[in-house]
């Protein structure tokens, strides 16, 4: 077939041509400003993660494009009961879903929600549908029910039974009631105008309480669902004598209408009932003989009165309606019953809520008009006028509104930023209601303006100084260095390194924290080893390129009193007590006892490794036989005496110093000196033979005087041995003292050496013999240590001592090197008085 088009029917063809094109341009441009509502249906009760819809695909997304176009939820219910699938963009449940919770009576039950997808901006609105399953029973207030009925009951009297409640609708909801089998009774079911079902017992036969006065009844609730869930009640009813007027309600419906702002104590209502009776017969009792828990703690009924008040607070937005039954018995037992429907009224009282998302905070400084900074989901419980909203924005800022929805609007800048004038907006959003008198609330959001890194970091100080006294622990908080960036974020991050990462010759001694700028030590510091060094630390912030600056520390050592003084003369023995063998020798001076006051006795040596004041060293006499005999220097540590020596002054002085610094606490060393008041060496000796005196007990007391028995019986026959010898010689010694032989003596004359051999007295003895000189029974008795290397010649002598002889040049204990020198025959004894053993040494 062919078709030719005219003049006329071209034009029109183009004009067509023209406008298909043109709704093709504008048709996508009205669904992105007003987007279409998705919706979706689902069971309450679903799991946690089960699938409600593929929200992504049908807003147009496929799963590679969700990352970029970061579809989110951004607004809904109060409880977040979906949740989107990080990997498709399903929508899926997120939590428990009941829907008699959420929607109780009301049908359809329907959540509403917000979904934004970016680049491009977009809002999608969602509404899921929550269809009932039958997941509750029917249930009876009262498991119990008691009734009393007079025997005169005429047959055909009904008596309303307690109504079940099921919270589910429709098919599963509620659907008959069941009655045990019963001669007597029967049961009427009976459909109110909004469609709940009420039973009630039917009396069929006269009632005779002679025959039988009790009667017990069961009555069943089924519902429609699938499959079916029953509740059952226990029936009691009580046969009582006869009343024949039962009392009558004014309205078999009383439907009240009630404020929500209405305060507590306030008279709801007023229920009446009348009886034909007279006396107690005739008086009415009021009660709620079928009211639901939540009622039961609202209102409150009078007895006597039928006043009806409220007890607890009225909440339009939680509950909307109340029902209730109320029941009134005459003093016979008779009974009537009247229903009472509660209507509660909504008033302006809940102020709009705020909802607020920010989509970008920072924000760039050269961010563009019309950049979307937040989204704000508004919402009012309040119904009518008092619950539309408006939106705006308190004072003169670059910032507006533009409304997606009903319910959503977006914060958008109007003008460029510039954060170097403002670096941060405080904006505050307002939501204000229609109602009377209007509501509304705020919002706030701290906007903060991004910047570039062009600020280095600044240290307070150029240089710090820090002073840590010595024996620190490690680890200890030497100082804080602290640097100022005048940027934000992380360019303003500032971090603090020690220079040349710690290579240098303080690194050992310090560390430097990080982010704090506290600088530690390393380890404990010594003023004696180290009394001041340098380290440079290194603050850099954390911009790209990053920016740095430099500070040196100075770490001065203080010194503590960490050292004792320590006393170089006189020195301390080293060996056992005094007397014992291989003993080191106790310091001692010889001090004449034509000695005037003044004279210098011996100089105490002391030093301290501290410094200042902790060095500064005194001296103090703290112990002597003669208190006003000696005294010491107080900073020069001269013994010198007080006061002339006197012939009454012990012989043997022991004088004990104390040397102390004045740290604080101060420390301290003691030193001992022993001084013998003597004009000779020859008169010293005697008393430096002396051992000190200690108390004995009386076992130890007769010890020593069986043992100086012994000893002076072994004297005596050695002073005998000796007066044989001395005889024997000059006809020539004999073969056994052959070790006694002239030849072997020094030709240099007799000596002493400086040292003894071992020995303690009395269980041993030390004999040095010089040939040809007697020795005194004093001499024999003296310690090792005190006896110098002298000549026999200047022992014997009355000299002073003080000039060593010339022939005592062999060390103490050492045995000369002279064949010749002569032999000291040391004698060992036992506990008999007899000599035993003796062995030769050479000096």
């Amino acid at each position: 077939m062919e078709i030719r088009l005219t003049a006329g029917s071209r034009g029109a063809a183009r004009r067509v041509v023209l406008l298909v094109a043109l709704l093709a341009v504008l048709l996508p441009l009205c669904c992105w400003a007003a987007p279409e509502r998705l919706r979706y249906a689902i069971p309450e009760e679903l799991s946690r993660g089960s699938l409600v819809g593929p929200l992504a695909r049908d807003v147009g997304l496929n799963p590679a494009e969700l990352p970029v176009r970061q579809l989110r939820i951004v607004s809904g219910n109060e409880k977040q009961y979906f949740s989107l699938g990080a990997d498709n963009g399903n929508l899926l449940v997120n939590e428990r879903i009941d829907r008699e919770d959420i929607c109780g009576d009301v049908s359809p039950c329907v959540l509403s929600l917000e979904v934004v997808v970016e680049n491009p901006f977009n809002i999608y609105h969602v509404s899921v549908a929550i269809h009932d399953i039958n997941d509750n029973a029917p249930h009876f207030d009262r498991e119990f029910v008691a009734i009393e009925m007079i025997e005169s009951t005429p047959p055909g009297t009904r008596f309303p039974l307690d109504s079940c409640r099921d919270p589910d609708i429709g098919a599963n909801s509620l659907k008959n009631y069941q009655l045990t089998p019963s001669p007597l009774f029967s049961l009427v079911v009976k459909e109110s105008p909004d469609g709940r079902k009420h039973a009630e017992l039917l009396l069929e036969k006269n009632l005779d309480r002679e025959k039988e006065r009790n009667h017990h009844l069961i009555l069943t609730a089924v519902d429609g669902g699938n499959p079916v869930r029953s509740g059952t009640a226990q029936i009691k009813i009580d046969v009582i004598d006869a009343n024949d007027n039962p009392p009558l309600f004014t309205k078999e419906i009383y439907k009240i209408r009630l404020l929500e702002n209405l305060p507590e104590g306030s008279l709801a209502f007023q229920v009446k009932a009348t009886d034909g009776d007279e006396g107690t017969n005739a008086d009415i009792t009021y009660c709620f003989s079928h009211i639901a828990n939540s009622a039961r703690q609202t209102f409150s009924l009078d007895p006597r009165t039928g006043d009806v008040k409220i007890t607890g607070p009225l909440d339009y937005e939680d509950v909307k309606y109340y029902e209730a039954t109320v029941e009134g018995k005459d003093g016979g037992g008779l009974s009537a019953h009247a229903k009472v429907h509660i209507d509660i009224v909504d008033v302006n009282d809940n102020a709009p809520s705020l909802t607020l998302l920010p989509i970008l905070n920072p924000v760039p400084e050269d961010s563009v008009p019309s950049t979307v900074i937040a989204v704000i989901n508004v919402r009012d419980r309040d119904s009518g006028d008092n619950g539309e909203v408006t939106c705006n924005i308190e004072g003169d800022l670059p910032f507006r509104l533009a409304e997606s929805s009903e319910n959503t609007y977006k914060l958008v800048t109007e003008s460029s930023l510039d954060r170097e004038k403002i670096s941060a907006y405080n904006i505050t959003i307002t939501a204000r209601d229609h109602g009377s008198p209007a509501l509304s609330s705020r919002a706030a959001l701290v906007l903060e303006v991004s910047d570039v890194n062009d600020n280095a970091p600044v240290f307070e100080e150029a240089t710090y100084s820090a002073y840590v006294a010595e024996n620190n622990a490690a680890g200890a908080l030497v100082l804080r260095v602290h640097a100022r960036d005048a940027d934000a974020g992380t360019n303003g991050l500032v971090s603090y390194w020690l220079e040349g990462d710690g290579a240098g010759a303080a690194a050992p001694y310090v560390s430097v924290e990080a982010r704090s700028g506290a600088v530690y030590a390393q380890r404990s510091f010594d003023y004696e080893q180290c009394r001041e060094f340098a380290v440079a630390v290194r603050a850099q912030d954390g911009g790209e390129p990053a920016r740095s600056a430099t500070a040196t520390v100075h770490v001065f050592v203080l010194d503590r009193n960490d050292n004792a003084p320590r006393v170089l003369w006189p020195a301390a023995a080293s060996g056992a007590g005094s007397g014992s063998a291989g003993a080191s020798a106790v310091p001692f001076e010889v001090v004449p006892r034509s000695a005037e006051a003044g004279y210098l006795v011996a100089k105490m040596v002391a030093v301290d490794a501290d410094a200042g004041r902790n060095a500064w060293l005194s001296y103090e006499l703290v112990q002597a036989p003669e208190p006003g005999l000696f005294r010491v220097g107080l900073h020069s540590g001269e013994v010198r005496t007080a006061r002339a020596v006197s012939e009454r002054d012990v012989s043997k002085q022991r004088l004990v110093a104390v040397v102390k610094d004045h740290g604080q606490p101060a420390l301290s060393a003691t030193a001992t000196l022993h001084v013998v008041l003597a004009e000779s060496l020859q008169e010293a000796l005697p008393e430096l033979s002396e051992q000190p005196a200690v108390a004995a007990s009386p076992a130890e007391l007769q010890f020593s005087l069986v043992l100086a028995l012994a000893l002076i019986s072994a004297l005596f026959l050695l002073s005998v041995a000796l007066a044989v010898l001395s005889r024997l010689r000059r006809a020539g010694p004999p073969a056994v003292l052959r070790c006694l032989d002239a030849q072997r003596f020094s030709s240099a004359g007799p000596a002493v050496p400086a040292d003894f051999c071992e020995g303690t007295l009395p269980s041993s003895y030390n004999l040095r013999v010089a040939p040809g000189r007697a020795v005194t029974e004093s001499a024999w008795l003296l310690p090792p240590a005190w006896l110098p290397s002298l000549a026999a010649e200047d022992l014997l002598s009355g000299e002073p001592f003080g000039k060593p002889s010339p022939s005592s040049s062999a060390g103490p204990g050492q045995p000369s090197d002279d064949p010749g020198a002569p032999q000291v025959c040391k004698a060992i004894a036992s506990s008999e008085p007899l000599l035993t053993s003796r062995e030769c040494t050479r000096f």
